[in-house]
């Protein structure tokens, strides 16, 4: 393990050992990741292999979805222990059985409705469960939109349009729900999170957050929000301060409660963050971190080669509060 980053209850020791692939495998850019029941790991990333499933502990379990997926991007798990795999490259949802069988298709896959449209899909990006088995897909790349579903892939209503006041989004990236139902967007270029109900409706939104991509809520009674923070990427700003790339601590206030910043300015390797893209947390605390490193090193570094140790994927261990503190 390298040195702990983060502050307080929210520190973190990168594992530099953890995930072991089969040889001759590589590791692609890691669009997604999620967490099952049994804390095993599911890795959603753009390779040959593109479903990975470890152990808690980084062995490798399995792999499944060769040749199914185009491009792949968001990942979910539902109580259930079905896994909803978003396919921004074929304007498509698939849920699965946790070893690969397919139980539902949403959308046409290699059909995208019109750019701007509102239809679904143009290069969806991810998922979410309501508490009633809803299905919430925020449409972000060519659309800026979320649809609502019924469990078995209805569509109910959309809501959204591209801009900047309350409702509207610029890239709605990612989407989660909570358990009384509220719907949390990642409204990326808007550098917010916007709340709404589960019928679309507006209630307000979150800042102090830079370009935030990948959002995850802890269960349990009193649960925070891990938000993935890509950094800048204009010429003007490359190597700002206080900007990320960085994985933020959210009270459900929506109070910034911890940092967890270690950028690509500052380490190469585990924990060095370019593109953090997807954020997961498993029962004991410890965070993974789904890393875009490959398509975001040239927009951050630009005529600059890609280090070797550049890495994708991101185990951070809870480090333990000192009790005699």
């Amino acid at each position: 393990m390298t040195s702990p980053i983060g502050s307080g209850e929210y520190t973190y020791a990168p594992r530099d050992d953890w995930g072991t692939l089969p040889e001759g495998w590589k590791l692609g850019e890691v669009a997604a990741v999620a967490v099952d029941s049994r804390d095993r790991v599911y890795v959603f990333h753009r390779g040959e292999h593109p479903l990975l499933v470890f152990e808690r502990d980084g062995t490798f379990v399995t792999s499944w979805g060769e040749g199914v997926f185009t491009h792949p991007h968001g990942l979910h798990i539902a109580p259930d222990d079905t896994i909803y795999c978003t396919d921004d490259g074929d304007h498509s949802v698939r849920q699965f059985t946790l070893d690969g069988q397919l139980l539902l298709t949403i959308g046409t896959p290699g059909s995208p409705a019109p750019f701007q449209s509102g239809r679904p899909f143009n290069r969806c990006t991810h998922t979410a469960l309501a508490p009633n088995g809803d299905i919430f897909v925020s449409d972000g790349y060519g659309n800026a939109r979320v649809h609502r579903y019924s469990p078995d892939g209805r569509l109910l209503h959309s809501w959204g349009t591209a801009g900047t006041a309350p409702g509207e989004f610029n890239f709605p990236h990612n989407i989660l729900c909570d358990e009384d139902g509220w719907v949390y967007v990642a409204d990326r270029e808007n550098h917010r999170i916007q709340i709404f109900d589960e019928n679309g409706r507006y209630e307000t939104s979150w800042g102090s957050l830079h370009r935030p991509s990948g959002i995850y809520l802890t269960p349990g009674p009193n649960p925070v929000m891990y938000v993935g923070e890509v950094g800048p990427y204009l010429g003007s700003n490359i190597g700002w301060p206080n900007l990320g790339p960085r994985v933020s601590v959210v009270s459900k206030q929506g109070e910034i409660l911890a940092r967890i910043d270690s950028s690509i300015h500052e380490r190469v390797g585990p924990g060095g963050f370019v593109s953090p893209h997807s954020v997961a947390s498993d029962s004991l605390g410890d965070i993974y971190v789904g890393d875009v490193c490959l398509a975001g090193w040239p927009s951050l570094f630009p005529g600059r080669p890609v280090p070797p140790e550049l890495r994708g994927l991101h185990k951070l261990q809870r480090v333990e509060p000192n009790a005699n503190a």
